[in-house]
């Protein structure tokens, strides 16, 4: 699955999907064939953090 490149839009898709189809990050990742770490260390560069509690990106 290609991810969005712009980090609003990327953490918008993802929290939208977080919110709706998934229980965490790493099911979505598992589904998605996606790298969790990576997708972390991207938006940690723009100040978002994921919240396990949460399951979103704040």
């Amino acid at each position: 699955m290609k991810l969005p490149k712009d980090p609003v839009i990327l953490v918008s898709y993802l929290n939208t999907q977080l919110r709706d189809f998934y229980p965490s990050l790493e099911a979505f990742c598992e589904a998605n064939e996606a790298d969790a770490e990576a997708i972390c260390e991207t938006l940690a560069d723009y100040d978002y953090i994921y919240s396990k509690t949460l399951n979103r990106f704040l």
